[in-house]
This record gives structure tokens, sequence and C-alpha cells, in this order.
């Protein structure tokens, strides 16, 4: 918890910087491992304990991490991507910590990195099953709607991302993401 100038308390701190690349290290694949738990099973029930199926074992794993004094501190997005079948890549697993939600690019950048990397790695279409509730935010990311479907009991849309709205890039990129200071409310 952060005190402002004026003495009051901030309760909703938000870092100066985020990073959003491949999980490199052994802590932050602990902590892309960590938020999809709290999301997945402990806020969505979804999974009883553990999230983690078949794909992750071959699945790359990306994160997004605030970052404290201009170093990745905390895991707080994560999704994953993998290779289904020859130049078909799919996504899955988008999960973005609820203090860090407003902000509102973090799940947007987690999407690009995945097309992105699975564009350069081959794909000539990436796919995701998206929960109901967040299908037109990525319609407004360029994906279009192939169906629907239930998925863990709960509705889901089969959706497809426009590659040619997300040019390929390698496995080596990393991005910063600087969140715009919101103008405060004068009394």
């Amino acid at each position: 918890m952060s005190t402002t100038l004026e003495g009051v308390e901030d309760r909703h701190f938000i870092p100066t910087e985020y990073v959003v690349r491949l999980a490199r290290t052994p802590w932050e694949r602990a902590g892309y491992h960590a938020l999809r738990r709290e999301i997945f099973c402990t806020e969505q029930k979804i999974f009883a304990d553990d999230d983690r199926d078949a794909i992750d074992a071959t699945a790359i794993p990306i994160i997004a991490a605030c970052c404290m004094a201009g170093m990745p501190d905390r895991i707080v997005g994560a999704v994953r991507i993998h290779n289904a079948e020859p130049g078909l890549w799919r996504g899955s697993r988008l999960a973005v910590h609820a203090d860090h939600r407003k902000l509102g690019r973090i799940g947007a950048e987690l999407i690009r990195m995945a097309v992105c990397t699975a564009h350069g790695l081959g794909a000539t279409r990436f796919l995701a099953q998206v929960q109901e509730q967040n299908v037109l935010f990525f319609r407004r990311l360029h994906w279009k709607s192939l169906g629907t479907s239930f998925l863990h009991g709960l509705p889901h849309h089969d959706m497809q991302a426009d590659l040619s709205r997300y040019p390929a890039h390698g496995q080596d990129q990393t991005w910063l993401l600087r969140p715009q200071p919101r103008a405060r409310q004068v009394a």
C-alpha cells in the first residue's frame, strides 16, 4: 500500500511498467502456474486444484510481469500457445490478475505476443476457445467467431485471429507496457 502526496492511502498501486515476454526463468514459470491456478481454480472455480493438462508439456508459456525499480517483480498475466498440428497454433489459459485488469492492455498485449510469436513459428491459423464474456474483447483485437461450444460447462466461442494484424516475430521479444497515469479527481 502506498501513500499519495495528500497523505491518503492508495490501495491500488499501479506499477510504472510491465514486461510481456515468453517465460524464461524458473520463478517466471512458477508465477505463471500460480496465477493460472488463482484465476481458473480459486476465482472461476473451473478446475478443482490445478488447471494443468497434457498441453502444458509442449506449450510455450507467456507472461506479463509488473516491474519494481525496472526489474520484473510479480507475474500478473499469463497465456500459453501450442502447435496443435502443422500450421495450426492455439492459445489458451489467458489470465490477468484481478488487481491489474483495469489497465486493460495486459490481456491485449498477452494475446498480441501469443499470436505474433506463433506466427513467427509458422502459424498459418491461430485459434482459441474464448469464454462468452470475452468475445467482444477478442473481436476488437481482430478475431472472428467460428461458432459456439461448451467447455468445462461454460459457453465458449471458437475464435480465429486475423494473422494479417499480427506480424510474425521471434521468441526473444520483450515488450514494455507503461500505464498512463489516471487523472485525479479534485474535490
